[in-house]
């Protein structure tokens, strides 16, 4: 809607396909581009990126499903251009929070402070408590993008929308500047033998090793701990990494007890949805 108000000329691609995109980089002399995480990554790790100019592009934006640090690094990189990213859910009509630039550079794990028209708050697991800075519990949003209400379902209305404020079931912090982080879904944190394991932490992990560039963690039922990690990753082309060697990736950088205890490889990209989150109910069936 920013373009469109600014005059700008924008281009839409029947469907993704990225030589056919750095065609179009290089013939209109796009400044601007995204989507989803997923176009970022493999803009960067095409081996076809090379026979193209893609000077002209200034900014890579992208929404829809978490980011690694990682990918805010490489854009700067590889293109010179700058990251763009932020926070939604369908419930608040996507944007919440916005990200780019600098302070996505100096804070490339976070998903930027609320817009200008929003508020965020961290509370409690029942909804009674505001949690204390850097603390993670239940995001909650509130603003003039809220939705009133779930059509025709009176009951998820009221579970969902408290006193003008929407509970997003999404695991974050924020720090003592107003900028949120993302953990985790709630429905999606791991609890190994008592311990919280947020997917979002080891999947960051995984995706600084220079292999690696798509990852998601699940967790496997365990007799006595009730759950383990596991994690399906996508290696990038022309890179190799084996199980034993991605293990000890993740137990140098974070505790043992969020190091997966199994990690298969995939061929092809993680399935995803329309708007480019993870399947991660159909990773199951590959252990």
């Amino acid at each position: 809607m920013g373009s469109i108000a600014a005059g700008n000329t924008l281009i839409f691609m029947l469907r993704w396909d990225p030589v056919e995109a750095f065609r179009i980089i290089e013939r209109e002399r796009v400044h601007a581009t995204g989507g989803v995480p997923t176009i970022a990554w493999q803009l960067i790790e095409h081996p076809e990126r090379k026979n193209y100019d893609l000077s002209s592009l200034e900014t890579i934006a992208y929404g829809g499903a978490p980011a690694a640090p990682e990918l805010v690094r490489k854009i700067r990189e590889v293109f010179g251009a700058l990251p763009g990213n932020g926070w939604g859910m369908t419930e608040t009509m996507a944007t919440v929070t916005g990200h780019s630039s600098e302070d996505y550079l100096n804070r490339p794990d976070s998903c930027g402070p609320p817009v200008a028209v929003a508020d965020l708050r961290i509370m409690s697991e029942d909804g009674t408590r505001e949690m204390a800075v850097g603390e993670i519990g239940e995001l909650w949003a509130r603003g003039p993008m809220v939705v009133k209400g779930y059509w025709r379902n009176p009951e998820a209305t009221a579970q969902t929308f408290i006193d003008g404020w929407v509970r997003t079931g999404d695991l974050a912090r924020l720090d003592d500047e107003g900028y949120c982080y993302i953990a985790d879904r709630a429905k999606d944190m791991i609890i190994r033998g008592g311990e919280n394991i947020y997917s979002s932490e080891v999947e960051n992990a995984l995706y600084d090793h220079p292999a690696v560039t798509d990852a998601a963690l699940i967790g496997l039922p365990h007799k006595q701990l009730g759950e383990e990690p596991a994690a399906v990753v996508h290696l990038a082309p022309g890179t190799s990494a084996d199980e034993a060697e991605l293990q000890q990736w993740v137990a140098a950088r974070l505790a043992k007890f969020k190091v997966p205890v199994r990690i298969v490889f995939s061929a092809e990209t993680l399935p995803r949805n329309a708007n480019g989150k993870i399947l991660k109910k159909d990773l199951l069936a590959v252990f």
